[in-house]
Formats: C-alpha cells, structure tokens, sequence
C-alpha cells in the first residue's frame, strides 16, 4: 500500500522511519528547512534502540504532491488539521483511510465532516520524539505504540488489519481498537493533565510528580474522568493509577511539546488541550474548576 504521512515531526517522522525501514512505500508531507533538509539528504532518524540512521524518502509540501495514496496518517499539530483538508480532498480516493493520529479527542469526528466519502478514522500514539534539527528527528526512548480504529463497528473494513499488520512487521506495537473512542480519550486524559500541569507551573515531569503539581494533576485527570462518564464513554480502568504510573515513569526533565512551543512563542496546541475540556465539560454539564483555573491563568473563558 501507498502510505502519506503529513507531518514529519515526532510522530509523523517516526511512524515513516519505521514503515519505510520494512521497505513499505511512504511518502512525506512537510514544510520549511526541515521539508528542505529531508529532500536534500533524508530523514535522519537518533534512536536509543535502532541507533541512528539515514532514510532517503521522498518528500512534499501540500501543494506539490500529486500521488493517490491508500493511506493517509495525519500526524501534524492540532492547529494544523484545517490546512491539510484541501490537501486530503484533492488526493483522497473513496477508498482510501485517513487516520488522525493527534493528542486532540475527537480529530477525527471533525475530519470526517469536512471529508464527506472519505473514510477518517481516530487513532492516537504513545512516542517520546521530536524533531532535533531541521531533517532531524530524535526518539527519547523505545516506546513507539500506535492505537486506531473505526468510530463505529459497521465502518469496519479488511484494509485496516493490512495497515495494522504493515505497521507490526515495522516494529510498531499496534492495537486495532473496538472502541476507539475510549482508548483515543484515555490517552487524551493523560497527555491534556500533563500539559495542562507542565505549562501552568513551568515544570518538567520530575517536578510534576510530588507536592501541589501532583494533586493538580490528578484533580485534572479525575475532571476528565466526570467528562467521560457524562458522555457515555466511560474509562474502563482506574485511569487516575495507569496515568500516575506512566507520569511516574517519565524522565525527570521530560516537557511537553505544548510547554516547548509555548516558551519558544510558536503556534501551540493549548486550545485542544487546555481549552477544550472546558469545552466537553460544559457540553456534557460537568463542572471543571481546576481546568478553568488553568485556562484563565492564559486568557480563556467559557
């Protein structure tokens, strides 16, 4: 199969280093040095397990490529998702499967409107990587775990055991999910805590951990968790222990990427992921003080 991958950062250059290292056919959409410094010499990759190499991939900006891919894994920012629609209504076949891979819930609901024959997924991923240097990007660690899925059981299609089974013979870990929304908010209920956390105290996960970064931390989770219920997607386990186990496996100096791009004033994804529970909770008629205090603290309100 023809794989597009838009976005070549942390998770999109990632997911293309392993899926072109098995030899599968992929193709990059990026921008700026870094879409200049992959055409002129590859994607780097700096892995603590694979060590490093080299891929030579062909890459695009939206507006140049011109290939009809089988399937298509958005990997950009949240901010970014309405620029590639046009870019996805142009190259997109009625058969072709657009899968959102993104820390923002819901991606993929919101795709599918703007993509109406298309089928659009939801999935999400748990990869600690991020672009080093322009055509650079490094793995902080082994970890590279891909969940995805149809949104409902009669959207099903054989393709996606192909592109599940593509992605294990890479050496992904891959889950095929039958509930996607539950497994896409579990991971949202993780990684909007810590981002929320990390940007409101200005601290890396070590210091997230103990004292008052840690009660935020769970009173935010235990926020998402009322969220969930009221929206009839209940989170299956004890998520306030699996999130506290995996903050508590993180490296001390680990940040997130929204805290990354908030200090350096670039675009960021604090509306999906510190704003928008506030969002959810006044859909679903949940109260969320603790986000609400964190969302005031840069400027939003409901």
């Amino acid at each position: 199969m023809k794989y597009l991958i838009i976005g070549a950062g942390g998770t999109g250059g990632s997911l293309a280093a392993y899926l072109a290292q098995d030899g599968q056919d992929v193709t990059l959409i990026a921008r700026g040095s870094h879409l200049e410094a992959i055409q002129a010499g590859g994607l780097q990759m700096k892995t603590p397990h694979r060590g490093d190499f080299t891929l030579s991939l062909p890459a695009f900006d939206t507006d140049s490529y011109e290939g009809s891919p089988d399937v298509i894994l958005q990997c950009v920012k949240g901010y970014s998702v309405d620029s590639t629609i046009p870019l996805i209504r142009r190259v997109a076949r009625p058969d072709t499967v657009v899968i959102p891979i993104l820390n923002i819930f819901g991606t993929g609901g919101r795709m599918q409107a703007e993509l109406p024959g298309v089928p659009v997924l939801d999935g999400c991923m748990y990869v600690t990587a991020s672009i080093e240097a322009p055509g650079i990007v490094r793995m902080h660690d082994k970890l590279m775990r891909v969940v995805f899925g149809p949104r409902r059981p009669e959207e099903f299609r054989p393709v996606l055991t192909a592109i599940a089974d593509d992605m294990k013979n890479s050496g992904i870990s891959v889950v095929l999910s039958k509930n996607i929304l539950h497994d896409t908010l579990r991971k949202f209920s993780f990684i909007s805590a810590l981002a929320s956390c990390g940007l409101y105290y200005n601290a890396p996960a070590g210091e997230i951990r103990t004292g008052e970064g840690r009660e935020m931390f769970c009173g935010l989770v235990r926020e998402m968790e009322a969220v969930a219920a009221a929206m009839n997607i209940p989170l299956q386990t004890d998520i306030l222990a699996v999130n506290l186990n995996v903050l508590d496996g993180l490296q001390p100096d680990m940040i997130s990427s929204l805290q990354r791009d908030v200090e350096q004033d670039r675009p960021s994804e604090i509306d999906g992921l510190v704003f928008e529970p506030l969002r959810m909770g006044a859909a679903a008629g949940v109260a969320m003080p603790l986000y609400a205090e964190i969302a005031a603290k840069f400027g939003f309100a409901l």
